[in-house]
């Protein structure tokens, strides 16, 4: 019946996201003016939402095709894909400071590395807590023992070779490239185990046959709404950006705030519209993304170029250990029963208003 649901609201959705789409296009052409960018980003909202559902549901399907776990799913190809924005600003200032080079005061590669923090910031905290407020999840202990684990441990290596001498070289971001691929071998190796618990998870009543559906129409899906979900959010971060800019808040508070909720959002969008339908890839998502955003992408980003980051107090004594605390709190409230109840949520989003808070206080805004 849902299936007969999903298929008979799909034309109405196909409409919505088309007129969002040329909506946004449209607005961009014109002239600019205040108002119009809060059209703009209200579009760009919803235009994420509905693209991120195509995303999820098409992913659900290839996974009950080949009878691939939807956690896995979510630890990779949802997880990888929803951190490209992430890879692509660290890419993009790595290309700028190979180019053009930097001082210690001001340094692209500072940017990329902070945006990474503040993702996973954004993601462990704020995107974590808002799903858990709207749609509690249940979690199975093998899944926190790999992947959960590895998500802080990816942190804490990644910290530790920062602290080391305060740089990422092309040698350290291959070592964390190559322990990303070893999680996915494994992964992969483990394919069976982890199907099983999903459906312990799931139950027995649950039907897992293999949905009929055009191979095309599911290619497009998966592919279109992936990029309209990164494209929305991209067009929502300048949206906003222009916003703040135009309400003078300084860049520093904006590159710290907007831009990491903003490579965030598909992260958010995937992850609220899966936990209605899929606990594996909402979790595999979030879990996965801030193992993807402190291995893979940052280790791309130091392929390209080595990252060297230059002196703020800020990142070293706020960014940082506020990363380390809230992926550590998540962790341990995920291990005490194996669920994560609504006002466990609340206390992650609690988190990062209380960063916030700190950061405009150190950013000296009020």
């Amino acid at each position: 019946m849902d299936e007969a649901n999903a298929a008979s609201s799909r034309p109405k959705m196909a409409t919505y996201t088309v007129a969002f789409t040329l909506g946004i296009l449209g607005l961009m052409m014109a002239s600019e003016s205040f108002w119009l960018t809060i059209c703009i980003l209200l579009l760009s909202t919803g235009l994420l939402i509905l693209s991120a559902d195509m995303f999820v549901n098409a992913v659900k399907i290839v996974a009950r095709r080949f009878g691939m776990s939807e956690l896995i799913i979510g630890l990779t190809i949802v997880s990888i894909g929803t951190s490209m924005p992430e890879i692509l600003v660290g890419v993009s200032s790595s290309l700028e400071v190979a180019a053009n080079g930097c001082t210690p005061e001001a340094c692209a590669s500072d940017f990329a590395l902070g945006n990474i923090y503040g993702s996973v910031l954004v993601q462990i905290s704020l995107v974590l807590g808002i799903v858990v407020l709207i749609h509690p999840l249940e979690v199975r202990p093998d899944w926190l023992a790999r992947d959960g684990l590895l998500m802080f441990l990816a942190v804490i290596v990644l910290t530790m070779l920062i602290l080391i001498d305060a740089k990422l070289d092309r040698m350290e971001g291959l070592i964390l490239c190559l322990v990303y691929l070893m999680y996915l071998v494994n992964l992969i190796h483990q394919r069976d185990n982890i199907r099983e618990d999903e459906l312990i998870l799931k139950g027995p009543e649950v039907d897992i046959a293999p949905v009929k559906t055009n191979d095309y129409v599911l290619l497009a899906s998966v592919v279109v709404g992936l990029s309209l979900a990164i494209w929305s959010a991209t067009v929502l971060v300048n949206s906003a950006t222009t916003i703040a800019e135009a309400m003078s808040i300084p860049p520093s508070f904006i590159g710290a705030t907007v831009t990491a909720i903003g490579t965030s959002l598909p992260e958010l969008a995937v992850a609220l519209t899966a936990a209605r339908h899929s606990k594996g890839v909402a979790i595999g998502t979030l879990i996965g993304s801030n193992i993807t955003d402190p291995l893979l992408s940052i280790g791309i980003t130091a392929l390209v170029h080595p990252v060297t980051i230059g002196s703020s107090d800020i990142f070293f004594y706020l960014i940082i250990p506020a990363t380390i605390i809230t992926t550590g709190l998540s962790l341990l409230f995920m291990y005490t029963d194996f669920k994560f109840q609504r006002w466990e949520g609340g206390v992650l989003v609690g988190c990062y208003a209380i960063f916030v808070g700190l950061l405009i206080a150190a950013s000296n805004i009020i």
